[in-house]
């Protein structure tokens, strides 16, 4: 046999005789990672807390009126309009989930389960577009459907990604038609 072959044969791994030091460094990361979530935790309510003069939600009135549409899909979050990084998380704005949307005459129906449903009002809603991204979620051009509204003294961007993307366009026109309607009419009286 050649001597290379030899010495490849008889080369073995040597034995891990060190598992303290190797439990110890497994144990010190598993802290650093639960430090780490501790502070992202608390950072999250800490901007809760920072945004607690947003008033409560308003609730689905009894009478809504015709459905003009409907969507099934994911809420990804709020924020404040324009800067599509301020994440609003009061009132459990800031919890992504599934949602289920439906526009009628009495404004935005937004049913999340596994988190607060909320209602956005006719008179409410400001504009309605297509974006590519809200705090946390980015998209492909127009892959979200942001409508912005306003709450209390703020103006909130909330993004809403169908099931079905191409419904999306119809539901911008939707909405900017309503708003144009409730705004002429508004002017009238």
């Amino acid at each position: 046999m050649t001597p290379v072959l030899l010495l490849a044969a008889e080369k073995e791994s040597a034995q891990v005789t060190e598992w303290a030091a190797r439990i110890g460094w497994v144990v010190g990361l598993a802290l650093f990672v639960a430090l780490v979530y501790w502070l992202m935790r608390e950072g999250w309510k800490w901007r809760g807390t920072l945004q607690g003069d947003l008033p409560e939600l308003p609730v689905t009135p009894d009478e809504t009126g015709p459905e003009r549409l409907t969507m099934s899909g994911r809420y990804h979050g709020s924020t404040t309009a324009g800067q599509w990084l301020d994440r609003i998380v009061a009132h459990g704005l800031g919890t992504r989930s599934r949602a289920e949307l439906t526009l009628t005459d009495a404004g935005l129906d937004v049913v999340r389960p596994g988190a607060s449903d909320f209602f956005v009002p006719a008179a409410q809603l400001r504009e309605a577009r297509l974006d590519k991204g809200i705090a946390g979620k980015v998209l492909t051009e127009g892959g979200l459907l942001v409508v912005t509204w306003e709450h209390g003294d703020r103006l909130i961007d909330s993004g809403f990604r169908s099931d079905h993307a191409a419904e999306h366009n119809e539901w911008v026109d939707t909405i900017n038609s309503m708003i144009e309607t409730n705004s002429r009419e508004g002017a009238e009286r």
